[in-house]
C-alpha cells in the first residue's frame, strides 16, 4: 500500500466515523507562542481542546505536518527517529472518549489495514486501569500482552496545554529485528517492536508553571506515525525504505557513489542527509527562513548538519538544493503547494549551503594551520579552546574537527571545549541579568487597584479631559510633581498612543491650571495600563487633579502616515516579488518607515522600482482606509494577513485598505491613501540570513529627501560644467579617463619597481652557500613591498629576501624565505622580527613569509646591515 493511497485511506475511514477531514496546518504554530513549530496533529487544536475556542465540528481527522527534534541525534541510528514526519490524527473535542477511541483503532488496523491481530500489542499508562479494561475485555487483547509504563513514556504533553495518559499500539516485526533479550516487549530502546499509533485520552491542562488541572470535558488525540505505519503496510525494515523516501536515499546515495545499503557507516550519512533535506524543504515551503534564532535556528541546525553529513562522505560542494527537487516532487500529488513554491525552496536551500560551504571552507584551512602547529610541537591533542573557537566563531562544526584532527592522528580536548562552551553559556546568562522593566508590573503599580490608569482613546481623539489617576515618582507613588522633574503618569483616559506594534508613541503635554508636562514617550504595562513618562515644565501635576491630554497632532499624523504606507509596501512586495514575502518586523515614527522581511536574496534595482511605484500608484488613486472591530475569526475569512509572532485578543482590529488590504493592526492610520503624498524608498539591506530591511519616507520627509538629491544634482552639473540630463556620460567619460590615468601610473611604477629589483640583485650576497639579498626599496607602502620582495624572490629562484622601506615616521619590513631552506632553521618570522627590534619595532609571521614595523627610519640602514649576521646565526642554531 503506497503511502499516498495510505493517508487517503486513514481520513476516509473517519470520514466513516462523522470526522471533518481537514488540510494540514502550517509548520509556524499560529497565535501560540508557547510552541516554536508544530510537533504533533493536535497542536493547530489546541484552543480547542482547552475550551478557548469552538471547534467547527466535535470530530475531526487530519494528516498533520510535523517536526520534532529532541531525538535529532538518533536520525539514521535506528529504524524510525525523525525530525520531519506526517502524523495521521483523530481528534475528539468533548465528545467521544476511551472506549471509542480504542475501538475504532482497532478496526482500522485490523480491517482495513488488516494487520495480523497475533503481532499487535498495547502499552498503558501504568495507573490507567480503564484503557487496560477495555483492550483486556472489550477488545479481547491478551493481558500478557499489554504493557503498563510510566509517565515519560505512556503520558502525553508537549510544554504548556492539554495532555493527559495514552495507549501506544506496538507491531512486533520479530526476533531478528530485536535485542534478543528474553525480557523484551515494548518500552525496549531495539528495533522489534515498533510503536505506531499513540491514543491520547487528553484529561489534564498543563499551565506553564507544571500543575495540572481537569479539563472540563475530555477530548481524545491519536497520533499514528505515516511514515511507521508504511514501513509496516510495505515490508521494509525501517522508515528510510518506504516509497516516499527510498528514492531520496538512493538519489542521495548517487552523488555519494556509493549505493544505499553497501556500507553501514555511510548508510547513516545518506539517511540523515535524506531525513534533514525533507524537513527543511517543508519548513522553507511553510515560509521559514535560516536564522540564528528561534524556528529559523531550527531550519539552519538541519541544513547544516546534513551538509556536513555530507562533507564526511566527500559531497565538498552544494547538493541538498538537487535533493529538495526530488522531495517536492515525491509530495507534489500531497502537498502541491511545494511545487507552487519550488523556485524559492531550492533558492534559499541552494544559498544557505552555499554559505555554509564558505564556513566549512574558512574553518578547514584555519584547523588545517592549528594541526600543523601541534604535529610540529610533537603534540597529540588539538586543545579544546581552538576547538570552541573554531565553533562559536567560525560555526565549524565540533564532530568534523574531531573527524579531521583524526585523520592526523590527534584527539580533540573535548573536556576544555566542553568548559568553554560552559563559560560561554555563564558569559550569556550574566549578559542576561534580569532588570527593571516598565513593561513588567512594578511595585509602585501593583499598589495602585487593577481599575487605577484607564483606557485608550485615541483613534477619535486628539485630545482628551481627563483625571490624573496616579504619579510615579522613583517606584514610589507620589502626590504631586514639581516643575523641572520628571515622573510616569497614569491618566483615567488618554488619547496618547502607547509604543507597540512596531509604532513609536505620541508625544504631547498635559495641562491644567498652574502647571503643564511634556509627554516624552508613553508604554504600556503588561496589564495593559498606559503610563506616560513626563517632564514637568511649569507649575506642578496633582494626583486627582483634572487635565487636559493633548498629542503632538502633527506627529501623529507624520507617524500615520509611515503606518499605513508598510501595509502598502507589504501589499506591493507581494505582489512585485513573491507571495512568499512575509513581514519579519517593522519600525514606523514619524520621520520614517523600517520593514524587514523574509527573502532570501536582495532585492533588485527592477524590483526596488516597481515595489515603489506601486505604492505610489496606491496613493494617488486615494483609496479609503478603514477600520473595523470583528473576530479574529471574521477577519481571516476576510482574507486579513496576522503575524504569528503577535498575540491578538477575542477581539481585533482589521485596517482595509480599498480591496487591496486586510491586515490585522493595532495602530494610527490615514483615512485615506492619498494622506501620504508620497512615498520613496530610501535604503534596502540584509539584517541577516534571509532577512532583508528596506527603509522608506513619506508625505514631507519624501519631499525633503528629493529636494536633497536635487541639489546634489545642481552641485554635480556646476563641478563638472554639464547639463544634469549629461552628468551621467560625463562621469563615466571621467571614471574612464582616471582608469586610464591609474594604467599608466601603474605601467610607470612596474618600471621603476623591476628598476629596483635589479639594483638588489646586483648587490646579492652569499651566506653559507646561500643565496641573500637584503637591501632598501623606495615604495609607498606594505603592498608595494610585498610585491618587490615577490619580484626578488622569483628572480632569487631560492634564497632569502629581506626588504625595508621608509614610510613617512616608519619603517616596513618584508622577509622571505624558500621552503627547502626552513628545514636548516632559516625562519622568516624570527628574521623580520629581529631587523624591526632593531628600529625600536616589532613582528613576526610564518616560517616562509613575514612583515614587521618599525618606528625609527633613521636606523633602517643599520638593520638592513646586520641580516647577513642574522641568516648566519638562525643557520648555527639550525645544525
Amino acid at each position: 500500500m503506497r503511502t499516498d493511497e495510505l493517508r487517503q485511506k486513514y481520513l476516509d475511514f473517519f470520514k466513516t466515523k462523522d470526522h471533518l477531514v481537514l488540510p494540514s496546518a502550517s509548520l509556524i504554530p499560529e497565535d501560540d507562542p508557547t510552541l516554536l513549530l508544530i510537533g504533533a496533529g493536535m497542536a493547530p487544536f489546541k484552543p480547542y481542546f482547552t475550551g478557548q475556542a469552538k471547534p467547527p465540528h466535535p470530530r475531526i481527522a487530519t494528516c498533520q505536518k510535523c517536526m520534532r527534534t529532541p531525538d535529532i541525534e538518533r536520525v539514521g541510528k535506528t529504524a524510525r527517529h525523525c525530525t520531519y514526519f506526517e502524523m495521521l490524527g483523530n481528534f475528539s473535542f468533548g465528545d467521544y472518549f476511551k472506549p471509542e477511541a480504542i475501538a475504532w483503532a482497532w478496526e482500522f488496523i485490523t480491517e482495513w489495514l488488516r494487520l495480523p491481530v497475533e503481532k499487535l500489542w498495547v502499552t498503558v499508562y501504568e495507573d490507567d486501569d480503564e484503557a487496560f479494561g477495555i483492550w483486556r475485555d472489550k477488545i479481547g487483547v491478551p493481558a500478557e500482552r499489554i504493557v503498563r509504563l510510566g509517565k515519560a513514556d505512556n503520558f502525553w504533553e508537549i510544554g504548556s496545554g492539554p495532555c493527559g495518559p495514552c495507549s501506544e499500539i506496538y507491531l512486533d516485526r520479530g526476533p531478528s529485528m530485536g535485542c534478543g533479550r528474553p525480557d523484551c516487549k515494548p518500552g525496549c530502546d531495539c528495533d522489534r517492536y515498533l510503536e505506531f499509533w499513540n491514543l491520547v485520552f487528553t484529561q489534564f491542562n498543563r499551565d506553564e508553571a507544571g500543575n495540572y488541572t481537569l479539563l472540563e470535558k475530555k477530548n481524545i488525540d491519536t497520533g499514528m506515525g505515516l511514515e511507521r505505519i508504511a514501513a509496516i503496510m510495505q515490508n521494509v525494515p525501517n522508515v528510510f525504505e518506504i516509497d516516499t523516501i527510498r528514492p531520496i536515499l538512493d538519489l542521495v546515495g548517487s552523488y555519494v557513489g556509493r549505493p544505499y545499503g553497501e556500507d553501514p557507516k555511510i548508510d547513516v550519512a545518506i539517511r540523515v542527509i535524506t531525513e534533514h533535506a525533507r524537513g527543511v524543504t517543508f519548513m522553507v515551503g511553510d515560509g521559514i527562513m535560516p536564522s540564528n534564532e528561534g524556528r529559523g535556528y531550527v531550519l539552519r541546525r538541519l541544513l547544516r548538519r546534513a551538509a556536513r553529513y555530507g562533507k564526511l562522505v566527500g559531497l565538498d560542494k552544494p547538493f541538498l538544493h538537487q535533493v529538495a527537487e526530488k522531495v517536492i516532487n515525491i509530495n507534489r500529488t500531497a502537498y502541491p503547494e511545494l511545487t507552487e513554491k519550488r523556485d524559492r525552496v531550492v533558492g534559499v536551500i541552494a544559498r544557505e549551503e552555499e554559505r555554509f560551504q564558505e564556513t566549512l571552507d574558512q574553518g578547514t584551512a584555519i584547523l588545517d594551520e592549528i594541526i600543523t602547529a601541534v604535529k610540529r610541537q610533537g603534540g597529540t591533542t588539538l586543545s579544546g579552546d581552538d576547538a570552541f573557537r573554531l565553533y562559536d566563531t567560525f560555526g565549524f562544526p565540533r564532530e568534523l574537527t574531531e573527524e579531521i584532527a583524526a585523520e592526523h592522528g590527534l584527539q580533540v580536548d573535548m573536556d576544555g571545549f566542553n568548559r568553554a562552551m560552559q563559560e560561554q553559556r555563564e558569559r550569556a546568562r550574566s549578559a542576561r541579568q534580569d532588570t527593571t522593566s516598565i513593561y513588567q508590573l512594578r511595585e509602585a503599580y501593583a499598589k495602585l487597584q487593577p481599575e487605577k490608569g484607564g483606557s485608550f482613546v485615541g483613534y477619535g481623539s486628539d485630545s482628551v479631559e481627563t483625571t490624573v489617576a496616579a504619579v510615579i515618582k522613583d517606584n514610589e507613588i507620589v502626590a504631586t510633581v514639581g516643575s523641572g522633574e520628571e515622573a510616569e503618569i497614569l491618566l483615567e483616559e488618554t488619547p496618547f498612543y502607547a509604543e507597540s506594534g512596531g509604532q513609536v508613541s505620541d508625544q504631547g503635554e498635559l495641562r491644567q491650571a498652574g502647571g503643564r508636562a511634556e509627554v516624552l514617550e508613553v508604554k504600556k504595562l503588561i496589564d495593559g495600563r498606559i503610563i506616560h513618562f513626563v517632564r514637568v515644565s511649569e507649575g506642578e501635576i496633582k494626583t486627582g487633579s483634572a487635565v487636559t491630554a493633548a498629542i503632538d497632532r502633527q506627529r501623529r499624523l507624520a507617524t500615520a502616515r509611515n503606518h499605513t504606507a508598510t501595509h502598502l509596501l507589504h501589499h506591493a512586495l507581494r505582489e512585485c516579488v513573491g507571495e512568499h514575502v512575509q513581514q519579519a518586523g517593522s519600525l514606523v515614527s514619524p520621520d520614517s518607515l523600517r520593514f524587514d522581511i523574509s527573502h532570501y536574496e536582495p532585492l533588485s534595482a527592477a524590483e526596488l522600482a516597481a515595489v515603489e511605484a506601486a505604492v505610489n500608484e496606491f496613493v494617488l488613486v486615494n483609496l479609503p482606509v478603514t477600520v473595523i472591530e470583528t473576530s479574529p475569526e471574521e477577519a481571516k475569512r476576510q482574507g486579513a494577513i496576522a503575524l504569528f509572532t503577535e498575540k491578538y485578543g477575542s477581539i481585533v482590529r482589521l485596517v482595509r485598505i480599498g480591496e487591496i488590504s486586510r491586515e490585522l493592526c493595532g495602530g494610527t492610520h490615514v483615512a485615506a491613501t492619498g494622506e501620504i503624498g508620497l512615498f520613496k524608498i530610501i535604503s534596502e539591506g540584509s539584517v541577516g540570513a534571509g532577512l532583508r530591511r528596506i527603509e522608506a519616507v513619506t508625505g514631507r520627509r519624501a519631499l525633503e529627501y528629493i529636494d536633497a538629491k536635487t541639489e546634489i544634482i545642481k552641485a554635480l552639473s556646476r563641478l563638472l560644467k554639464a547639463p544634469e540630463s549629461e552628468l551621467v556620460q560625463r562621469i563615466e567619460d571621467l571614471t574612464e579617463e582616471l582608469h586610464e590615468k591609474d594604467r599608466h601610473l601603474a605601467q610607470a611604477r612596474g618600471k621603476l619597481l623591476r628598476a629596483e629589483v635589479d639594483r638588489l640583485l646586483q648587490h646579492r650576497q652569499t651566506v653559507d652557500g646561500i643565496g641573500l639579498v637584503a637591501g632598501e626599496v623606495s615604495v609607498p607602502d606594505m603592498d608595494g613591498l610585498r610585491q618587490a620582495a615577490d619580484l626578488v624572490k622569483e628572480r632569487l629562484e631560492t634564497g632569502v629576501v629581506v626588504l625595508g622601506a621608509a614610510a613617512e615616521e616608519k619603517v616596513n619590513f618584508v622577509a622571505m624565505v624558500a621552503k627547502e631552506l626552513t628545514a636548516r632553521g632559516l625562519h622568516a618570522g624570527n628574521l623580520v622580527r629581529d631587523i624591526a627590534r632593531l628600529t625600536g619595532g616589532g613582528g613576526g609571521g610564518r616560517p616562509e613569509m613575514a612583515q614587521a614595523g618599525g618606528k625609527d627610519p633613521a636606523k633602517l640602514a643599520a638593520a638592513l646591515t646586520a641580516v647577513s649576521e642574522l641568516v648566519r646565526g638562525q643557520l648555527a642554531n639550525g645544525k
